[in-house]
């Protein structure tokens, strides 16, 4: 019987399903910050063109322009940033775990020594850290030495190519929802329900990106939320003031 009560066939051994493990989760987060990124760089930056453009004008093709525009400028910038960061963040992992090959051919027993001492700062008495050193490093010398002095996961590298599109794509359907919001509404109810329509997408993409990261999802949300609305006020009354200057 266990302090909790449960008897030691009851408490569970496995994994909790609401927690991170290994097993591709550096991408997974790489592709969840993408996406999340891209989805809300999409809806705020795209509602405050055309929110801004419509403090300028009524016009619906000058803002439909503006809006394909921004839509288009942005995915691509978003897809080229995320390419250009995350390959940066691949090139710097594949150089470390080259070096780590290295010492492990040319200093097999210093690294072991030195795995072995990473244990025992980690909590393990040493014998017993020897020995799990050797029986890791038997195993997959790379992986445990990645794991335990770089944090890396050897066979979890990070791609860009993957964040770029996620990156991409997450852009392109989070500008859609105020485009096209603002160009199909009446021009009556236009403005607030591109403002309705964008703190909902921007709740839910706060709430998604917290809950597939183990956030708290309050606050993702009204970071979320706050940012969105700071920004749509400032460009609507950045574009009325242009407009009433201009005109």
């Amino acid at each position: 019987m266990t302090a909790s009560g449960l008897s030691d066939a009851e408490v569970p051994i496995g994994p909790h399903e609401d927690e991170p493990h290994q097993g591709g989760f550096n991408n997974r987060l790489n592709w969840l910050r993408a996406a999340v990124l891209g989805a809300n760089d999409g809806i705020v930056s795209t509602a405050g063109i055309v929110i801004g453009a419509l403090g300028a004008t009524t016009n619906r093709s000058a803002i439909v322009i503006a809006g394909v525009a921004g839509l288009a400028a942005g995915a691509m910038s978003m897809g080229a940033g995320e390419y250009v960061s995350v390959s940066t963040q691949r090139d710097s992992e594949l150089a470390i775990l080259a070096k780590e090959r290295r010492e492990l051919r040319d200093e097999p027993e210093e690294e072991l020594a030195e795995l072995a001492g990473l244990y025992v700062e980690k909590g393990l008495d040493e014998e017993l850290a020897l020995e799990v050193a050797i029986a890791l490093t038997e195993k997959d010398a790379l992986g445990a030495h990645a794991e335990a002095e770089l944090g890396i996961d050897p066979d979890d590298i990070s791609s860009p190519w993957n964040a770029a599109f996620a990156s991409t794509v997450s852009f392109t359907i989070g500008a859609l929802l105020p485009l096209l919001t603002m160009t199909l509404a009446a021009p009556g109810v236009r403005l607030w329900l591109t403002v309705a329509s964008v703190v909902v997408a921007l709740a839910l993409t706060g709430w998604a990106s917290a809950r597939f990261g183990y956030g708290s999802p309050r606050r993702a949300v009204l970071r979320n939320v706050a940012g969105g609305l700071f920004a749509m006020a400032v460009t609507y009354g950045i574009g009325s003031l242009l407009g009433t200057q201009i005109g």
